[in-house]
């Protein structure tokens, strides 16, 4: 027996490396409206939900609407291709699922968005559920989307890990009252997610997932 019967994915920076096509969109639609923002700033943009991050830029909330048109025309352009699989993350999912682990993603990327970039990328057969934003303000936060993803029938009386790489994922584990596990080779690192005390912190995906497989009578280490 497993500690887990599921697991919740971030997409950014646990799944794909997304960067490139993040930070290259971001400062396209950055210059379009007139705002002078240094790329080397632009990091802490990824995960975070657009509207708020754009929200620290501009206080007009007509602007905040226009940047985030304008961020998801361009991205599905282009930027949802400039990304790829870190090394590991076929073989992880791979394993889990073998495993009978139900898998499912918890991304603030709205699920319209991110279901094309799993297929392209030959992630999405894993996934049971893809769970995602929503193209509106309904469903925009890490919290939110993870509780879509638990209200799943899919989900129902499953014990139920998150693994993410940036505060949001463990801050919306905690809220939800779910176990998290982080992992370091993403874009938020062991200084970020500490503070949120998460039950794991993995270098790699091959440490994440044997952690994840270990049985329960084996103590965690973290």
């Amino acid at each position: 027996m497993l500690h887990y019967d599921a697991i919740l994915f971030d997409v950014d920076g646990t799944l794909i490396d997304s960067a490139p096509g993040i930070l290259n969109t971001l400062e396209e639609v950055f210059s379009s409206m007139g705002v002078d923002v240094a790329r080397s700033d632009l990091g802490r943009y990824i995960g975070p939900p657009l509207r708020k991050s754009f929200g620290e830029h501009f206080s007009d909330p007509a602007k905040i609407e226009e940047a985030t048109k304008r961020y998801r025309v361009s991205y599905a352009a282009r930027g949802c291709h400039e990304g790829d699989v870190y090394p590991g993350v076929v073989e992880m999912l791979g394993r889990l699922k073998a495993a009978g682990l139900t898998l499912c993603t918890a991304t603030c990327k709205p699920t319209d968005v991110v279901r094309p970039i799993l297929e392209e990328q030959g992630l999405a057969p894993y996934f049971s559920f893809v769970g995602g934003a929503s193209m509106d303000e309904s469903r925009d936060n890490k919290t939110d989307v993870i509780c879509h993803v638990l209200a799943q029938p899919v989900m129902q009386g499953k014990r139920v890990l998150m693994v993410g790489d940036r505060r949001d994922d463990m801050q919306g584990a905690v809220n939800c009252g779910l176990d998290a596990a982080a992992v370091l080779y993403g874009y938020g690192g062991r200084e970020e997610v500490a503070p949120f005390a998460p039950v794991f912190m993995a270098a790699d995906c091959k440490e994440l997932t044997d952690w994840a497989l270990r049985p329960v009578d084996e103590p965690s280490h973290s």
